[in-house]
């Protein structure tokens, strides 16, 4: 095939009109650039008609609605960091565009991963960092692709394990980057980041609850500060999902009823209070299951989209 860019997004997503013309702009802008991403968003509980999302609208189930706020956290405030430093390492496959010759070069789609869409940009980093070649790799906040999200614990379970081994299996694959300074700030920062954060952090997190725990039983932790501590990191935590909730107000506004706004505000505070520690010791679970060698996806239950 003659045509230069290839489009790779989920087979249930829904990509709006605009979108393709939105996320193929960093191509026209910068010469160098090999990939670029659009944001992904969550579409249960919005009204879709003719393939088309009509009215959006928080999700009535309030484990997708957690995962609004986590998936507006995760590009608006993540991803537009990540291009702003330079490092974008994970193109998302529910909505990605790339040279095809690159992608041809590299070999595609690694068949054997879990983690395709996040192992193919590590590999497109890697090849153009050996072979010299000048490239960027572009995160665009504007093209929305929609998604469905789990609405049971059982699937949003299966899904975050999945997503943990495809992570680990990545940078297992592509671990000679790590701290190495001949793949510049993509092995100084950002794969360091994934590795000891994203890789590594659920074990410490999990860890930690597990001391703090053990600590108060036998009273060698003062309530004074465990109360203090707890409250600061909480405050910590909402404050990059209130950044993007607030981001999202002033820069889209897809969320036009008050409601919805104050619901999100509300569920920012709110997801440090059992959702996250839900994700982490998924994510936990999902690290020994691929240290005991488990490959496989797990069945993904959806829904199918709404009309008013």
């Amino acid at each position: 095939m003659s045509n230069p860019l290839l489009c790779i997004v989920d087979a249930d997503g829904i990509i709006e009109p605009e979108a393709l013309m939105r996320i193929v702009r960093p191509f026209l802008e910068d010469a160098r650039t090999v990939a670029s991403g659009g944001i992904i968003r969550v579409v249960n509980g919005c009204n879709v008609e003719d393939g088309l999302v009509q009215e959006v609208r928080l999700p009535r189930n309030w484990l997708a609605r957690f995962q609004v706020v986590e998936y507006l956290r995760s590009f608006l405030a993540g991803r537009v960091g990540w291009d702003a430093l330079k490092i974008m390492l994970l193109i998302s496959g529910a909505f990605g565009l790339f040279r095809r010759d690159l992608v041809v070069a590299v070999g595609g789609l690694a068949h054997d991963s879990i983690g395709e869409d996040f192992e193919l940009t590590v590999r497109l980093h890697r090849y153009c960092r050996e072979w010299r070649i000048p490239y960027a790799i572009h995160f665009v906040p504007a093209p929305v692709a929609w998604t469905e999200v789990p609405e049971t614990v059982a699937v949003l379970g299966r899904q975050r394990n999945r997503w943990q081994r495809g992570l680990i299996d990545t940078l297992r694959r592509h671990l000679r980057l790590l701290l190495n300074p001949r793949y510049g700030r993509i092995g100084l920062l950002a794969f360091p980041y994934f590795f000891f954060f994203e890789m590594l952090g659920p074990l410490v997190e999990f860890s930690g609850y597990i001391v703090v725990l053990f600590l108060l039983m036998t009273g060698w932790a003062s309530l004074t500060y465990f109360w203090a501590f707890l409250m600061v990191a909480l405050l910590f935590g909402a404050i990059l999902s209130l950044a993007a909730v607030g981001l999202e107000e002033l820069s889209f506004r897809r969320y036009t009823r008050l409601q919805d706004l104050l619901w999100l505000l509300a569920l920012s505070l709110l997801e440090n209070l059992g959702y996250r520690q839900l994700i982490t010791y998924y994510r936990l679970q999902g690290t020994l299951d691929y240290l005991r060698g488990q490959t496989g996806w797990g069945h993904m239950e959806r829904k199918g989209f709404q009309k008013a």
